[in-house]
């Protein structure tokens, strides 16, 4: 399974106490699509179901997502 997530930020975030979960654990996002970056919102559930094998690309928050079937960048495009 692959996974493409669009990112904004370039930079780094602070964390502190406010960051905390009821728990007093800091949950930090590693999937890409959480609405709460840096922070996970549980998003993740949404790709439980993600065949191996399959490139994925999530868009407008992870209800809509779909399969890439190829991957091609700037640099390797034919000029016109």
């Amino acid at each position: 399974m692959t996974r493409e997530v669009t990112h904004v930020e370039n930079g780094p975030t602070r964390l502190d106490e406010d960051d905390l979960g009821d728990d007093g654990m800091i949950y930090v996002c590693r999937c890409g699509l959480s609405e709460e970056q840096p922070l996970c919102d549980g998003a993740h559930n949404a790709t439980t179901d993600e065949e191996d094998g399959v490139r994925y690309k999530y868009e407008d928050g992870t209800d809509s997502r779909r399969v890439i079937e190829e991957i091609v960048y700037a640099d390797d495009e034919e000029p016109e």
